[in-house]
């Protein structure tokens, strides 16, 4: 499927594409029932991947079988720590067969795309630019001490014309790219960047937290350099990230990290750091993350070839082809002529704020979705929503009965508007008052006190 396939701005479909009625794998949390502004409960339909996804319940049930034997790695020698110690270095071997890594390959385990991006940014040459698109995760775009920011164009060949220009014109250590938008879902030719990039001397790191939790990658066949994900985006949210990539610049910058396990010797007045990955390994590791990390990795990389992506794709044709039927709703994409997306989708309801829109869709019919920026700014503001938009995504664990509903409630709101007041609370709408119960060991939020009404309801 590509994006040429989806309906396009202004084309209502008579009939939906089909779109899987049972998930493809089961995660922890799918059909918990939560409450509703009405009294009412309602399975929770979580169509937030993109900003969290949920643990699949294969890892969860592999940390439950590591917890007894949880202990301190690499150098103690109880039955414990020896098991905890081949449960993180194997997860090593598995994140490298998980993305095709190259036999050389460094495999830093950091905390999550984020982290990753930060430790590479610190190994870089002392000399050497780092080349980004201005449509980047601000993950991507602020760790780099020296960048130079090149445009997107209005469609994704000029835009990479860009990047080559950019890179032809002043040599760069790294072009740095999205492997998907965390806005749009819009994937990024990888292997056309790698060869730009590798033609003008430069490497390229991918930011992969939207990809490969959607995608396959391979770094062998891409040639990509340097690979960051994270485990939270990956069904396995245990506080644990990745770097995968060419060992020589990390092996020789200083360590991420100051301190034990780091090193081969210290003395009072001299040290001799560990090659990679040690030497970035500072401290004692998140064994649990990681191996809920790898655990995902095993899992995914189980499924037919293709199957993932299959579902997605019908997803996200329901979700859009739905969305695209309500009068007033826009959905929003970078480039006209980009070739394919991930089951992440951003939309406006003309008339509505963003926040008022999400709020509105939890509060009165179970659905979880997110607004704002989404950690992209300037993004944001070249899609002409500075405010903000609202992105919705899918996963392993949607139904077509997640989406549907997420369609019925943005028609109803349409049709009828909001059935519930809402109220800005510390810069969020949120229902008020907030009738609904809160778990015991949840602390419930204050009751608001002359807060102003959320835009876009009628009051």
């Amino acid at each position: 499927m590509t994006l040429t396939d989806l309906p396009q701005a202004g084309h209502r479909e008579t009939e939906l594409p089909a779109a899987p009625a049972a998930p493809l794998l089961p995660v922890i949390g799918a059909g918990t029932p939560v409450p509703l502004v009405t009294g009412e409960r309602r399975p929770y339909a979580n169509l937030d991947y993109a900003a969290s996804a949920p643990p699949l319940r294969a890892v969860a049930d592999h940390v439950d079988e590591i917890l007894p034997y949880y202990a301190s790695v690499h150098r103690g020698a109880g039955y414990a720590s020896q098991v905890s110690t081949r449960v993180y270095e194997g997860a090593r071997e598995t994140v490298r067969r998980f993305v095709g890594a190259r036999g050389d390959d460094a495999v830093v385990f950091t905390r999550h795309t984020t982290d990753s991006l930060n430790l590479l940014a610190r190994c870089l040459p002392d000399d050497g630019e780092v080349v980004v698109l201005d449509i980047e995760h601000h993950a991507d775009l602020l760790p780099w001490r020296s960048h130079r920011v090149v445009e997107a164009a209005a469609t994704l060949e000029r835009t990479l014309s860009r990047l080559e220009t950019e890179l032809a014109r002043r040599p760069a250590a790294l072009l740095a790219v999205t492997g998907a938008s965390n806005v749009t879902g819009e994937q990024l030719p990888l292997g056309l960047l790698t060869r730009i990039a590798h033609r003008n001397g430069a490497r390229i790191v991918v930011d992969g937290a939207q990809l490969v939790p959607h995608r396959r990658i391979d770094l062998v066949a891409s040639q990509v350099d340097y690979l960051a994900f994270s485990g939270h985006k990956l069904y396995a949210p245990w506080g644990a990230g990745v770097l995968v990539g060419r060992s020589d610049w990390l092996d020789e910058a200083e360590p991420y990290l100051a301190g034990g396990g780091a090193v081969r010797e210290v003395a009072v007045d001299r040290v001799a750091w560990a090659a990679a990955p040690a030497r970035h390994e500072a401290g004692s590791p998140n064994v649990l993350g990681v191996a809920a990390l790898a655990r995902a990795c095993q899992v995914l990389a189980a499924l037919p070839e293709g199957c993932l992506e299959a579902h997605e794709d019908a997803l996200r044709r329901r979700l859009v082809g739905g969305l695209l039927r309500v009068p007033g709703v826009e959905v929003h994409r970078l480039w006209p002529d980009s070739a394919s997306a991930v089951g992440v989708v951003a939309f406006d309801v003309a008339g509505h704020d963003p926040g008022a829109v999400a709020a509105y869709l939890s509060a009165e019919h179970g659905v979880g979705v997110r607004d704002g920026r989404f950690c992209a700014h300037p993004l944001a503001a070249r899609l002409g929503r500075p405010e903000g938009t609202v992105r919705a995504s899918v996963g392993a664990g949607t139904t077509a009965a997640d989406v549907d509903r997420l369609v019925a409630a943005v028609e109803g709101l349409v049709r009828d508007g909001a059935g519930w007041t809402y109220s800005v609370v510390d810069g969020r709408c949120e229902p008020d008052p907030d009738p609904r119960p809160w778990p015991d060991w949840a602390p419930a939020p204050e009751p608001s006190a002359g807060a102003a009404p959320c835009a876009g309801q009628a009051v």
